[in-house]
């Protein structure tokens, strides 16, 4: 028996033949074509600097620098202090604050922890022996910050630090051993200074803070720096969805510093903004502290998606969120953009 195709049945067949074949030859001309293009260049990862013999080095530290092309005649610097498991490398490839110095002209920071110290590579904020004046790790970051400021043309009144986790809580303790040392001070997802003597209480205290009052966080700063009056401005941030350094370790910093200053928490301007809850405290002519609690961001540094380039997958305690942790610090410290 011989099937017979109707004659729009057969239109349709013929117009799909036709059809496929102008597909099949626009795939194989942008096969063609995509072939012939040139690859696609990656600017290259900037280099961070190791830097040797740059003190006694008591902490037993490595340091890394980055100096972009073009500095200002008399550059800022700042400084960063990395977390827990965390290096240099992962924590600036995620955070971008080298694309931050070569737009505007400073020098960059990195002191590193190593794992023969910490092997979680945690700075040691928690040991007496670490945080002392002129001793361990806390002065083996003074010693590359002058080091540093000798060696680069470093305006001196113009050094800035910010730490995150452990980092920052080491940069509370490096704060309160050097506050003339520092122009503005950012302590992320930190602790206050004074909080633990050892390991145990550390952890314990990172994940249900402590009932200590203000004047008593006070006087573990006094007890260092009895007579220092002026401090540098303190931004302080919190995500409340912190399950590593839970928030009320962010309001015993807050408590801390207000009692130092002898600010009343009272007085305190709490704005509402698209990303949770910034908090500010004036001092004698300026904003003195700033409260950052991020709605239900988790333990990292917040880095804002839509203006940044970076890869953040390295590193996931570099998050996403509604604000930039590294871009309100430039706005917070002046360092502006180096003009064309």
């Amino acid at each position: 028996m011989t099937l017979k195709i109707s004659k729009p049945l057969s239109k349709l067949l013929r117009a799909q033949k036709k059809f496929r074949r102008l597909v099949e030859a626009s795939l194989h001309f942008k096969q063609k074509s995509r072939s012939t293009q040139r690859p696609r260049t990656i600017a290259p990862r900037p280099a961070l600097m190791a830097v040797a013999d740059f003190g006694s080095n008591p902490g037993r530290l490595s340091m890394k620098l980055f100096v972009p092309p073009r500095v200002g005649a008399t550059p800022a610097l700042v400084v960063i202090l990395h977390g827990c498991r965390q290096t240099p490398e992962s924590f600036e490839d995620a955070s971008g604050f080298s694309r931050l110095a070569s737009e505007r002209g400073f020098v960059l920071l990195y002191p590193q922890q190593r794992e023969t110290n910490n092997t979680q590579r945690c700075f040691n904020w928690f040991r007496p022996s670490a945080v002392a004046r002129d001793r361990g790790e806390v002065m083996s970051i003074r010693q590359m910050i002058e080091h540093t400021c000798r060696n680069r043309g470093v305006d001196r009144s113009r050094v800035y630090i910010a730490g995150l986790s452990a980092g920052g809580a080491l940069t509370a303790a490096l704060l309160v051993s050097y506050p003339k040392l520092f122009a503005g001070v950012a302590i992320f997802a930190g602790m206050p200074y004074g909080a633990a003597r050892d390991a145990v209480s550390a952890m314990r205290l990172m994940k249900s803070g402590s009932s200590r009052s203000p004047a008593e966080w006070g006087d573990f700063v006094r007890a260092v720096s009895p007579t220092q009056k002026i401090w540098p401005p303190i931004s302080i941030w919190q995500g409340t969805g912190d399950r590593v350094v839970a928030p009320q370790n962010a309001e015993a910093c807050v408590s801390q510093w207000l009692n130092v200053l002898k600010i009343e928490a009272a007085t305190g301007r709490p704005q509402q903004k698209p990303w949770g809850t910034l908090t500010r405290w004036d001092g004698s002519s300026k904003t003195q502290v700033s409260l950052y609690q991020l709605k239900h961001f988790g333990h990292g540094l917040p880095v804002s998606a839509a203006r940044s380039n970076s890869s953040r997958a390295a590193d996931p305690y570099v998050i996403d969120a509604g604000i930039s942790g590294p871009r309100e610090l430039m706005r917070i410290w002046a360092l502006k953009r180096l003009p064309e």
